[in-house]
């Protein structure tokens, strides 16, 4: 009978290795690339491989299936971890190689694990073996391919995206490790919908964790079941319920890294949340960015400059809110002064939006660009000496308060950029009135010029 209480059918193997799908019928997930007719299930049909990358979250099935295309093809396959590895073992794998490729015309496919760790440098150790054809290489990676992979090595590989896997299929993987006796099919262990439930949801798409949650669960529940063996209305005999469910897991955790993929994703979907304004929205993705464990000072200043760059004068208050926003989260720290990220996030996406400030820099900076450093017009430079007098500083300047509306006609751009605009206020929120504003004073100078014109004509 001890013997069934055993959870490790194989010593110190872990479930999740035990219960790696063996073919494609016990394989979870990525329809997309092993359903019938698709990418993965033709080439494990055949015995050419390309160069692969494998891009996608912990636990979606990159490592499971570079096991089965080892199985499918009758080249030399070799395992490799860019954790535990380096440069050193890569000349050895390509020294093996190509004695294979000469004795035997065997070739050989090398699986690099979390292959993002890999410096470009040693990343480049792999691309003229890749490029002769002696190595195929398949890359398992958690990062963008985009980012963290050297252009020509990515240009020789065809990336594969893997999705996290859904609470079903999550539910199928956990079905078959309670029924298999290379899992826990020993045990005679059931689960109750609801427990299964929650470690399908719990996982958060990952494979590996579900597996490791069962694994516990399935220990608690045996312990529990010894210590209640008198009082059997508590749980089933052999039953995972919830509360074992519960206790395996702990606290859920959420996928994130805090300079990887998924924090540009999430502060991209709050930004744009932010600019679409949707409230609910941002302050969802806002909530998924501090419980996964962002600074929440580096949200503040993304909201900072959300306030200059998609609001801007359409409500200047936004500024000063955001800005208020992070001295406030600086005073408070967690959690409390997480409500000011909350309320500072409400408020923009409320607000009426224009981007005219942030789209009048790229028009400065291209004029600036284009046309060097053009002189400041002689009138608006000051003219502290005499000589400078002498030399025009200053000459036929303004004073705008000296006008009854402190509004005056004179150029202040230089010659070669005489009458461009750059601001164009829209007509949202606060800017409207600047807009409106703008429009009545450049009404104002042209009737002012035109009577002058006027006035010179019949002088």
């Amino acid at each position: 009978m001890e013997a069934q209480h055993e959870i490790h059918t194989q010593a110190h193997i872990p479930l999740a290795e035990r219960m790696r799908p063996a073919s494609l019928a016990d394989f979870a997930g990525q329809e997309h690339l092993v359903g019938e007719g698709r990418f993965l299930r033709q080439i494990l049909a055949s015995d050419k491989l390309p160069s692969l990358l494998f891009w996608g979250p912990p636990g979606s099935g990159k490592t499971s299936l570079a096991n089965l295309l080892a199985h499918a093809t009758s080249s030399h396959f070799v395992f490799f971890s860019a954790v535990l590895s380096g440069v050193k073992e890569i000349r050895q794998i390509v020294e093996q190689a190509q004695t294979l490729r000469d004795t035997e015309q065997r070739p050989t496919i090398l699986f690099v694990d979390e292959i993002h760790r890999f410096n470009k440098g040693q990343q480049d150790a792999f691309l003229p073996h890749v490029e002769s054809g002696l190595l195929t290489l398949i890359g398992a990676t958690t990062e963008n391919p985009s980012f963290a992979i050297n252009p020509p090595l990515l240009s020789r590989c065809q990336v594969l995206l893997l999705q996290p896997l859904e609470p079903e299929q999550i539910k199928t993987v956990l079905r078959r490790a309670l029924e298999d006796a290379q899992g826990l099919g020993e045990l005679g262990l059931v689960i109750d919908e609801e427990a299964l439930n929650y470690l399908a949801e719990a996982a958060d798409g990952d494979c590996r964790r579900a597996l490791n949650f069962i694994e516990n669960a399935a220990s608690l529940s045996l312990e529990r079941n010894k210590a209640n063996a008198s009082d059997r209305g508590l749980a089933p005999p052999g039953c995972i319920d919830l509360a074992s469910a519960q206790e395996a897991v702990q606290e859920r955790t959420l996928r994130y890294d805090s300079d990887g993929e998924e924090h540009y994703n999430l502060i991209s979907a709050l930004h744009k949340s932010l600019r679409d304004s949707d409230p609910d929205g941002a302050v969802y993705w806002l909530g998924r960015m501090l419980i996964a464990g962002e600074d929440p000072l580096y949200i503040a200043r993304r909201m900072i400059r959300f306030a200059s760059e998609d609001i801007g004068n359409a409500d200047p208050q936004a500024l000063q809110i955001t800005l208020n926003c992070r001295e406030a989260y600086h005073l408070l720290g967690s959690p409390e002064g997480e409500l000011a990220l909350y309320q500072a996030a409400v408020y923009l996406a409320t607000a009426p939006k224009s981007n005219a400030v942030y789209a009048l820099t790229y028009k400065v900076r291209a004029d600036i660009k284009r046309t060097g450093s053009l002189p400041v017009p002689l009138h608006l430079r000051n003219a502290p000496t005499k000589l400078m007098k002498n030399l025009g500083y200053g000459k036929g300047y303004q004073y705008a308060h000296d006008d009854r509306e402190a509004l005056v006609s004179q150029e202040h751009l230089p010659e070669q950029l005489v009458g461009t605009i750059y601001y164009e206020p829209s007509n949202r929120g606060y800017e409207a009135l600047v807009r409106e504003r703008l429009h009545k004073w450049r009404q104002i100078l042209k009737q002012r010029a035109a009577q002058h014109e006027s006035t010179k004509k019949t002088s």
